[in-house]
This record gives structure tokens, sequence and C-alpha cells, in this order.
């Protein structure tokens, strides 16, 4: 029988490669938790420009594919995990995911599996934190935080720009406004709904002047994932075949690529046990993307193609090689 400290350890291991569960303090956080706000209660934000002067937004937009698995191959007791990977999309290249993704929207019975591997889009913000309802919010030494943004927030940030009665950029250090976001639930989940631009300008303050000229502002780009290289997007092409044939993460394969929040990378040659596919494995850094903050609410698929009905029905119990063929097929 194993020993105390060997079952403690075990199980920790376990909370980390399950990547959920309260791990506790994490120290000073850049990325601001709104999703941590009590239902009722409110934030004030303002943002501020992309330090990126090619960037016409103050904000850059993240596009993510999460792929469920079943468990971690290897250990017979983990909980199912999912792994985030990006989306060529983003990079303005085509995406091999999707174009198969697609086709199953002509099929109403692959309708369900094709909104859970379509891309998901966030939007990554900076800027001041003016009221903070978050007792226990750990701030980092420079106030300038980060915000990953989901739809529902984003449509009432854009709606605004595109109000006439807006004259100027909400960002404007003399002239820009702040925005207050309001958490309540709706249908069991959480609701930023009735979140707001404030009615009257407001000029920064000297405080949050002498931050911006001490600190500088981010370059948003640079919290996006690295763009994946030819290997890595054959890794991330076998793991969604992988993960829509409800296979198990294999950490031998793929940790050095992508991997569940909190497992480490398997050292060693990534290359061992990889597939035909992934067997020119390059030396560089794993891609690992920004974590986005969990979801309060079931994720929409953004602009998910609308299902064309009268497709055939696939047959019962294919696999992922099964599925991708019968799409292929209609695709030809």
């Amino acid at each position: 029988m194993a020993s105390l400290a060997e079952i403690r350890a075990k199980l920790k291991e376990q909370e980390a490669n399950a990547g959920g569960g309260n791990r506790g303090p994490q120290g000073p956080n850049p990325i601001y938790p709104f999703w941590n706000i009590k239902e009722g209660e409110s934030a004030t934000m303002r943002f501020l420009p992309d330090s990126d002067q090619d960037n016409t937004f103050f904000w850059k937009e993240r596009l993510m594919i999460k792929l469920p698995f079943a468990g971690i191959k290897g250990q017979t007791d983990s909980r199912p995990v999912q792994v985030q990977i990006p989306c060529m999309e983003m990079y303005g290249d085509t995406c091999n995911i999707l174009n198969e993704v697609r086709g199953w929207f002509k099929d109403p019975s692959l309708e369900d599996m094709g909104r859970k591997y379509w891309k998901k889009r966030s939007y990554i913000f900076q800027g001041f934190v003016t009221d903070n309802p978050l007792t226990d919010d750990q701030a980092p030494e420079n106030p300038v935080r980060r915000f990953i943004i989901g739809p529902q927030i984003f449509q009432i940030i854009k709606a605004a720009l595109m109000d006439p009665d807006m004259e100027e950029l909400p960002t404007d250090y003399t002239a820009g406004v702040d925005f207050r976001l309001n958490k309540t639930s709706k249908g069991g989940y959480a609701d930023y709904g009735t979140s707001n631009w404030a009615r009257r300008d407001r000029p920064l303050g000297d405080a949050e002047m002498a931050a911006v000229n001490t600190h500088g502002l981010f370059n948003l780009s640079d919290f996006l994932p690295k763009k994946p290289g030819e290997v890595e997007q054959k890794v991330m092409h076998e793991m969604f075949e992988a993960s829509v044939d409800g296979e198990a993460y294999d950490p031998d394969r793929w940790s050095n690529y992508f991997r569940p929040a909190g497992m480490q990378a398997r050292t060693g040659d990534p290359t061992k046990t990889a597939s035909p596919q992934a067997t020119a494995v390059s030396q560089s850094a794993p891609v690992t993307p920004v974590a986005a903050p969990a979801p309060v609410a079931a994720p929409i698929p953004e602009a998910a193609p609308a299902p064309v009905a009268e497709a055939p029905a696939p047959t019962d119990g294919g696999n992922a090689q099964d599925i991708l063929a019968m799409i292929r097929s209609r695709q030809g």
C-alpha cells in the first residue's frame, strides 16, 4: 500500500492533470478575473489603446478550438480533459479543422458535434480597473491589466462604437469613457447583458497617467498564441481526430505541443510514439495559448455556418475516420 505522502502526491498530480479544482492563491494576476464577481455586483474598467500602431482597434481577436478528451492515456482514474488549440484563421490562413467541421452542419445529426468543435472567439483588451468589487484580487505592480472578453460583452462594446452619439474614442486619455461591467444571471448562467458605457467622459487621473508613462502599454499581439508551424498543424489535426474518435489525451505524443491546463510537457523525444503524421517533429518551443477564463456560460460558436437539410445521416457508431471520410466524400 502506498504511503500517505505518495497518495497525496498522486492526488495532486491528478488534480493538476485535470486542470480543475481550486488551486488556491496564484499570486498577482495581470489578467483581471471579472468572472469571479458575484451576481449583482459590478466592476468599472477603463480601456486603453494597443501599443501596436498598426492595430486599427484597441483589442485583438483570438480564435481557439476546444478539443475534449475522455481522459489521459495511462491514467485509469483520470477525468475528462480539454485542450485549446489555435484556429489558423486567427493568422489569416485556412483552418483545415474548420474545413472538416464546416461540412458537419450539412447533416442535422452532426450539428451538435459541429458546434462543439467550431472556433470560439474571445477578445484581448487592456486597461485599468477603477472600481473593483473583488476583495481577494491580487493586482500586479503594473496597474494596466488585461481583460479576456467574451462575445456577449464584446457586442456591447462594438455596438456603442457604431453609435453616432459616441464622438470620441473611449480610450482617449482626456475625453474617453469608462465601461461598467454588470454581472447578473440568466437561465442558470452568468449574464453581462446589462453592462454599459458611462454617460460622461472622464480624463485619466494623475496616477493613471503615471502608470502609463512608467509601464507603457502592451502590444496585444504578444498575448496571442504563437502561430503553429507545419509540424504543429499536423499535431493539431491528429489531436482533433483523436478527440472526435473519443480517445484519451496522449501526453507522450502531444504534451510537447499542446496540453491541458496544469500539465507539464514530457521530456525526451516527442517523436518516439507519434503517429506518422507527426514524426517530423521540430525542437521549437511548444505553442502555449493564453489561458482563457473559465466560461460562466455555455460557449457559443461564432458565425457557425447554417446547417443544410436533407443530408444523409451518418451510420451509427462511426468513428472519427468514418465521419471525416463521409464529410470529405460529400465535399468532393
